[in-house]
């Protein structure tokens, strides 16, 4: 009996310890902001806001479960009214139409629809071909479905794809695409061309895509065009969306997919026995909030353009190069300008140093890990007095 539980962890164990699912890559996040706690630091690591989404979405929650709506099991594609809310902001936004009973999925945050569908999608041997750095539960993932990750490397200071080399790294074994966009870490934003040429690449060779789309809301530079858009592309399409990024209520996790019903049913069948349901109450609230104006979105990105642009310049005038992004929460520096030359080493030793906490990039890489050896990433999502106060205690470095 003991031979057998230990060949059972030599078979399971181990692969995945060499997939890198127990790393320190895997537990940055945690081990980062533990410290920021431990040493009362400025959490710039962790991508979320240090302020609630709008009161009213937070009392729209509150009324749900008082009221006993979500509050037991709710459907296991998600409420109706959630599902209908999804459809018409792909309509409302992007001109796409979706079927809300057979075309759209509510998950457990864009986190779990991203799984779900690798894992609905893949098969043992497939390859997948994903942007680097990654988004880190990506890694994860794709090995756990037992496929095989191919690294697209962007580089600095654009950190634009190479099109003529995704094309050279598509196979007889490549199945799909999993592509970030806009993209963490780096920001970057695809442009309309970057887009369709994309499509074309994957039309050609049949491959299917999966857009997560975390960020849609976040950009500031540079718009948003969903590959579903796309002629040809609705249908080998999976599309991925997530209300904690676009509300600012990171802690409820509700995302959803959206795509034909062959492609959306796949990713139920797997989703079913990951949470099966969950976020009953905040599914209502998310509904609501997926019908607020066009000027909540348009002052929430602004808003964020803003806080960018502060850290951005504050950075820049300690000393780091900045590679100033299109979108999202984040932007990517590089501390050698500083003197530093390993940024794992540099945001260990950041918060007794000054008493701000940032991620290194290296943990964003796998098959390159030296391309991210001298950039860290800070999260800006934050009150503007909080930005100053941690762009002054950063000018420490400088002196």
């Amino acid at each position: 009996m003991t031979a057998g539980k230990a060949n059972y962890s030599d078979r399971v164990t181990r692969p995945l310890l060499n997939r890198r699912l127990d790393g320190l890559g895997n537990s940055i996040f945690g081990v980062m902001s533990a410290r920021a706690v431990a040493t009362a630091s400025i959490n710039l690591g962790q991508g979320f806001p240090d302020v609630d989404g709008p009161r009213e979405i937070a009392q729209a929650a509150a009324d749900a479960i008082l009221a006993g709506h979500g509050n037991q099991y709710p459907p296991p594609t998600g409420i109706p009214e959630l599902r209908r809310a999804v459809a018409r902001h792909q309509q409302r936004f992007y001109g796409l139409g979706y079927d809300p009973d057979t075309e759209v999925l509510i998950t457990t945050g864009a986190t779990e629809a991203i799984a779900a569908a690798l894992l609905a999608l893949l098969e043992p041997g497939d390859e997948v071909i994903a942007f680097e750095p990654y988004y880190d539960s990506y890694v994860a993932m794709i090995a756990m479905a037992g496929a095989t990750r191919v690294p697209l490397t962007l580089t600095p200071p654009n950190f634009r794809p190479d099109l003529d080399e995704l094309e050279r790294k598509i196979t007889s074994r490549t199945r799909l695409l999993l592509l970030n966009r806009p993209h963490n870490p780096t920001g970057m934003v695809l442009t309309a061309g970057e887009t369709e040429a994309i499509a074309r690449i994957a039309i050609d060779h049949d491959l299917l895509v999966i857009t997560d789309e975390a960020y849609e809301h976040l950009t500031f530079d540079r718009e948003h065009l969903p590959f579903a858009t796309v002629p040809g592309m609705r249908e080998r399409t999976v599309s991925i969306g997530s209300a904690g990024k676009t509300f600012s209520f990171t802690g409820w996790k509700v995302g959803w997919a959206t795509g034909t019903p062959a492609l959306v049913g796949a990713v139920r069948t797997t989703k079913q026995f990951l949470t099966y349901v969950s976020s009953g109450p905040f599914q209502y609230a998310v509904a609501q909030a997926l019908d607020l104006p066009d000027g909540y979105f348009t002052a929430m990105a602004d808003e964020l353009k803003a806080r960018r642009d502060l850290l951005a310049d504050g950075l820049k005038t300690i000393g780091f190069e900045v590679y100033s992004p299109d979108g999202t929460y984040f932007i990517t520096t590089d501390i050698a300008p500083l003197g530093e030359q390993d940024a794992m080493e540099f945001c260990l030793a950041l918060p007794d140093r000054v008493g701000v906490v940032a991620i290194p990039s290296a943990v964003f890489y796998d098959d390159h890990p030296e391309a991210g050896r001298t950039m860290v990433r800070f999260a800006f999502c934050k009150r503007p007095e909080v930005l100053t106060e941690a762009v002054s205690r950063l000018s420490a470095l400088a002196t």
